[in-house]
């Protein structure tokens, strides 16, 4: 079966989601993606949404995070205040995703403005909601972004979300307790921090994609893995699955 950029963006993120985690979700490709791996192969994935709901279980893709199918389908609903006084800032959530107006080399975020001067920005963004948060707190991020010199930049025009400071040590030094971004999942394919640097490196591309090409759409040097391996595409199995979420009506899925 074809597929598009956003659906193998969205099946490679829902593959690294392991079945029992803990997930802080927000909506667009990473509630397509979360909601995917929880109908094949991670059952028991736990949806967090920032509206309350815990362990929702939509059959298919809700609107925004106050989409009456999560309250109706989930376990409990909590206040705002509680999912991020208990869930999120002690570290109870296993992953959570993200999106990026810009993101640089160390995983830094930006979704506050576009220019130097605050005060006067080229472009103002929509700002932080709990990205912050999810970004110092979770055991592990994923971002989820498309990939251009306009996206990826050297260094962001301004911090939203701290992924790795300026590098080794940052977020200690900050108090931050979660392990930062360890996955950043684009069109063109996957970049994941060295461990010593801390650097964005690349480590999986996406058939048809050249390393030439994910380098051109590039704001810095982009180093690549010695061990850079090609990602597999979607199969029949979680398209299907995938296009079933997206439906007003839920597909029925046959059993592999």
């Amino acid at each position: 079966m074809s597929y598009t950029s956003d659906e193998i963006m969205t099946v490679t993120a829902a593959r690294a989601l392991r079945d029992s985690m803990t997930c802080f979700v927000g909506i667009g490709l990473p509630s397509e993606a979360a909601n995917l791996a929880r109908a094949t192969h991670a059952p028991n994935l736990v949806l967090i949404y920032e509206s309350g709901t815990i362990g929702a279980k939509p059959a298919t893709l809700p609107l925004s995070i106050g989409d009456g199918i999560l309250a109706q389908t989930a376990d409990s609903v909590v206040s705002v205040p509680e999912i991020f006084n208990y869930w999120l800032q002690p570290g109870r959530i296993d992953v959570g995703f993200l999106g990026a107006a810009q993101l640089d080399k160390f995983g830094n975020i930006n979704t506050t403005l576009i220019g130097n001067d605050y005060a006067h920005p080229r472009v103002r963004l929509p700002g932080a909601g709990g990205a912050p948060e999810i970004a110092a707190a979770c055991r592990e991020v994923i971002v989820i972004i498309r990939q251009s010199r306009r996206t990826f930049v050297e260094r962001v025009d301004f911090v939203t979300s701290v992924g790795f400071g300026d590098g080794p040590g940052a977020r200690q030094r900050l108090g931050l307790p979660g392990a930062g971004p360890e996955r950043v999942i684009t069109d063109l394919g996957e970049l994941q921090p060295d461990p010593r640097t801390c650097e964005l490196v690349l480590t999986g591309i996406y058939p048809g994609v050249s390393v030439a090409d994910i380098r051109a759409s590039t704001g810095w040097d982009l180093r690549v893995s010695a061990e850079l391996s090609e990602i597999t595409p979607p199969s029949e199995l979680e398209l299907r699955a995938l296009r079933g979420l997206q439906a007003s009506v839920p597909v029925p899925i046959p059993a592999s």
